[in-house]
């Protein structure tokens, strides 16, 4: 693959190719660590770097070492989750008290607050590893609100395990059963696809409370006949 290719921060195969290993780490530390990341495409450059993993080195496209991506996707994943804690401890509820914005909306520091509040301190900093945007906000949030350190680290250690390394895997057991380079595109259409489907889900819920909440209170304002 041609070296002047320009690096693409939203397209996984050209930050593979491009950057490689460090690429991955820079990239999945910033989703989950700092507010401007939330953009970033961790999932699918997971899932395709465990691809390259399974290509041939003779292959066109890159071939990266399965331990290697293993060890440094789950470094970046915990180091960053836990930055992003650090710096909501710190900043306090201040750092969400700014107005809407081209990188910041209000609705995901709430669409975060909704998983912390629905599954409790632990569960929701596991789960929320596998919801894009919302891993990115529940991090500085789990600080703002004080979460103890201990259960914050140990939870973020299972998460981004769990996270890293488990979509890593996936992407390496299908780079294993078809040559990833000849379906680069539909792959990387159908990772953005299911990447999208948690954040569908998030809203479709949340939409359905907003609506099921419009007839209780319309009848309590309603006089009594």
């Amino acid at each position: 693959m041609s070296s002047d290719v320009a690096l693409n921060i939203l397209d996984p195969s050209s930050i593979v190719s491009s950057v490689g290993l460090l690429g991955l780490m820079v990239v999945i530390f910033a989703e989950t660590g700092l507010f401007v990341g939330f953009f970033l495409p961790g999932d699918s450059l997971l899932f395709l770097a465990g691809a390259f993993c399974a290509g041939d080195a003779a292959a066109a496209g890159p071939h990266l070492h399965l331990p290697t991506v293993l060890l440094g996707a789950c470094v970046a994943a915990v180091a960053g989750a836990q930055t992003g804690y650090l710096i909501g401890r710190r900043a306090g509820p201040r750092l969400f008290d700014r107005p809407n914005s081209r990188l910041f909306r209000q609705e995901y520091v709430e669409r975060a607050r909704g998983v912390l509040d629905r599954y409790g301190f632990g569960k929701a900093v596991v789960l929320a590893r596998f919801v894009p945007v919302v891993r990115t906000f529940l991090n500085p949030l789990a600080g703002v609100v004080r979460m103890p350190v201990r259960v914050f680290t140990t939870f973020n250690l299972i998460g981004g395990l769990l996270w890293a390394a488990g979509v890593t895997l996936l992407g390496y057991a299908l780079g294993r059963t078809i040559p990833i380079e000849r379906y680069m595109i539909p792959i990387s259409l159908a990772i953005v696809l299911l990447s999208a489907i948690p954040v569908l889900r998030e809203y479709l819920a949340h939409r359905r409370a907003r609506t099921g909440q419009a007839p209780g209170e319309a009848a309590s304002s309603s006089p009594e006949r």
